[in-house]
């Protein structure tokens, strides 16, 4: 097997990090583990990962544990036809070839496979999303004394249009964009670009809050739609996050991201007013973080009170009190760019010029 196949193979002793790290890396949704002697010992699709994180367990523990033990596979002698055939039915994009002592002997993938140029499509999505562009984006200062946050450039495009364009990949034509500060010279970049997309603005008088906008929406949107700011780029499977929605049944579901942090200090704990129980050499910890994008149901804007500064945080705790369902979709941390930070503007500019 080549070493272009040997980038799908996951080690049985990595963790679920490492396998997020190596999936963000090749850009796949699947990796194979393997034996030290490349062994099959099963497929762990980005799926498998997020029921893993879910479920409560540690990114720290060995991937194998989260994957499939019984995935496709083919062997040796296999016809193209019925290749193509199982990853059109199965929508996957890479099987493993087993030899007859069930080690991977080569992968094959959609790209090999459709040679002829057959693209894997992304699924199309009815669905409205709600760009919220009305802060001042006071963390991108001096920027921000000249243009309004979303107009600030990555390239050739500002962060907004990069953001449109990310959903515009799933045929998403219908934006509802918050407005605020310097709105005059968003509408009017609007109106002197190729007009690809319907654009509504909702027209903050006074700032509102990350949410209290939301509630002019009442009976304009339908169900369920997409709320992301204006300053992130969530580079995910925007089809996958709806059906997620959906299939959990939420009212609201909030994308997080798995972030790794490292204390760089020995931590004391103590007890009995002052005496050292323990002391932890700079501890790890993993957290979920909001990102800043959402799916509600339509529903829930009746919570938002009319022309009140809300922010999602309140939002979230009161929807919270009225035991609505509010889920979490975990990506990892690769996939989530804060654009309102400057050392996340300069890598985000750097990675999406190279590309």
């Amino acid at each position: 097997m080549g070493n272009k196949s040997d980038k799908f193979l996951l080690s049985r002793n990595s963790t679920v990090k490492q396998a997020m790290q190596t999936m963000k890396d090749i850009g796949g949704k699947v990796l194979f583990v393997v034996e030290r002697n490349k062994e099959l010992y099963g497929a762990l699709s980005d799926g498998d990962i997020r029921r893993w994180i879910l479920s409560g367990r540690q990114l720290s523990e060995k991937a194998y544990q989260a994957c499939n033990s019984n995935p496709i596979v083919v062997n040796s002698g296999y016809n193209i036809s019925t290749i193509k055939k199982l990853m059109l039915d199965n929508q996957i994009e890479s099987i493993p070839v087993l030899d007859d002592n069930n080690r991977i002997s080569d992968i094959l993938t959609w790209d090999t496979i459709f040679s002829e140029g057959i693209i894997k499509q992304k699924n199309k999505l009815s669905i409205q999303v709600v760009i919220m562009a009305g802060g001042k984006g006071s963390r991108l200062d001096p920027f921000t004394t000249i243009l309004p946050k979303p107009l600030i450039p990555i390239g050739d495009k500002p962060i907004i249009e990069i953001i449109m364009d990310k959903f515009g990949e799933y045929d998403v034509k219908e934006f509802f964009i918050s407005v605020n500060h310097k709105s005059r010279m968003i509408k009017s970049y609007f109106e002197d670009v190729d007009g690809q997309y319907k654009i509504h603005y909702i027209n903050e008088k006074l700032p509102l809050g990350t949410a209290g906008c939301l509630h002019m929406l009442t009976k304009r949107i339908k169900n369920p739609f997409i709320v992301t700011n204006c300053d992130i780029i969530v580079d995910i499977d925007y089809a996958d996050l709806l059906a997620f929605h959906q299939e959990e049944k939420n009212d609201m579901t909030i994308v997080v991201s798995c972030k790794h942090y490292v204390i760089p200090y020995g931590i004391c704990l103590i007890k009995n007013g002052g005496t050292l129980s323990k002391l932890n050499e700079k501890p790890e910890y993993e957290f979920l973080v909001n990102t800043g994008m959402y799916i509600l149901n339509d529903s829930i804007l009746r919570l938002i009170p009319i022309n009140q500064y809300f922010d999602m945080t309140d939002l979230i705790k009161l929807a919270k009190r009225k035991k609505l369902k509010l889920g979490v979709y975990p990506i990892d941390e690769k996939s989530w760019i804060d654009i309102g930070q400057w050392d996340e503007y300069h890598k985000a500019a750097k990675n999406l010029m190279i590309k």
